[in-house]
Formats: C-alpha cells, structure tokens, sequence
C-alpha cells in the first residue's frame, strides 16, 4: 500500500511527544465504548434486554481478580442454569457470542477455555466472560478507514469518511501543522479514508497523527449506537 510506504519513511523523521503517553492513556480508556458500538452490528440476536444491562452496569468495569473468583465461586455453588455470553473485546470491534443456558459445570468448562476472561455475573445472573483481544475484529479488517470528522477530529470510521459512520474519534489534529509538515500525499490520503486492515496498519496511522494532535485537545465523546 502507498500509504503503509510512505509512514515508514516518514517515521524516520517523526518524533513522539510526552503528550502521546497521555494520548495512550485515554486510548485505552476509550477502547471499552468503542467495542460496543460494533457490538451491536457483529452479534446475531444474543438476548438483547440481558445484553443492555451488561453494558448498563458493566461496560468499563475494571474487574480484579478476586471479583472474578467471586463470580466462579457463585457459579460453583449454584445449581440452576445460566444464560451464558463470551465477549472478545478486539482493539477495534467486539463480538458477542451467546451459549444459552448452561448448568454450573458446562460453565465452569466454558471458562477454562477461556482462562484470561474476566468472569461477570450481571443483575439478571447472566453469566459473560470477557476477554481482551489485540488484534482488529474481522468487521474492523473488511471495512475501517481512518479520516477527519467535520470538527477535525482523527476519527475511526466504517466505510469511507464521507458516509460519517463514526465508530470511534481519538483526538484533535492540529490541521495546519499538520498540512504544513507531512507531504500532501499523505494528507489527502487522511481526507479521503485511509483504510486499515490490520493491528499493524492501525497502530501505525494512529502513532503517526498523534504528532500533530492539538496541544490542549480533549477527549472528545464517541457516537452512541
């Protein structure tokens, strides 16, 4: 890919700022909310009302490991069945599988599969294991581009910039800096989509634009579904 050449030329000349650690901060923090928003377009029909408190109550949950315990240890010690989810939590993207109703053991099976997964118990006693994922969701390979919003934010879409399907905005661009530094090749590719389908190509354009986020930008808040 053109694009994918000329970022490795320009990473010769780039610089990384202290402010891409606060960058990688919030990077992080947003992941959660951008997952659910392809959430609902990746899953089939997986119990929808359970699905909204899980999302309600759990979404951005940062879950120790003795929450998890406790959650097995009030699978282990009960005797009905439990609607069960697995969730995989990609960097981009999420997919939501649902498993029916499964007794204490099948459950218990189902976990040890999945050894990394945060275990959650939601209000209805639905069962969702949770796991991250570093790599792009297969919806986010086919169709994610890279572009500006109309307020000049570096914005994750679906499908091309121009059919304004946010999935997840990063940032501020400092737009003029950035005109005035990188070869208009490069920025055009930025108006038009530049297209990701891999970790590699993601991470790539967000460490290059972050150069030029603005000095005092703040989060800005993703779309809702």
């Amino acid at each position: 890919m053109y694009f994918s050449n000329l970022f490795k030329q320009l990473k010769r000349r780039l610089r990384m700022r202290k402010r891409w650690l606060t960058l990688g901060a919030y990077l992080l923090l947003a992941g959660g909310v951008a997952a659910a928003l392809w959430a609902d377009k990746d899953t089939g029909s997986p119990a929808p009302q359970s699905i909204a408190v899980w999302k309600a109550e759990v979404d951005g949950l940062e879950q120790t490991p003795e929450q998890t315990e406790a959650a097995l240890e009030t699978i282990r010690s009960g005797k009905e069945k439990r609607e069960v989810f697995v969730h995989k939590q990609f960097v981009c993207g999420e997919e939501i599988q649902q498993f029916g109703a499964m007794p204490s053991q099948e459950i218990l099976s189902l976990q040890k599969e999945h050894p990394s997964a945060r275990v959650i118990l939601d209000r209805t006693g639905s069962v969702h294991l949770v796991e991250h994922v570093e790599d792009l969701a297969p919806k986010c390979k086919e169709n994610a581009y890279f572009g500006l919003d109309k307020n000049g934010n570096l914005t994750l879409f679906e499908g091309m910039p121009e059919q304004e399907r946010a999935i997840r905005t990063f940032f501020q661009l400092d737009v003029q800096h950035m005109k005035s530094s990188l070869p208009e090749d490069a920025v055009n590719q930025l108006y038009s989509g530049i297209r990701v389908s891999d970790l590699a190509d993601y991470n790539s354009v967000l460490s290059t634009f972050s150069e030029y986020a603005a000095e005092q930008a703040e989060p800005v808040a993703n779309p809702q579904p």
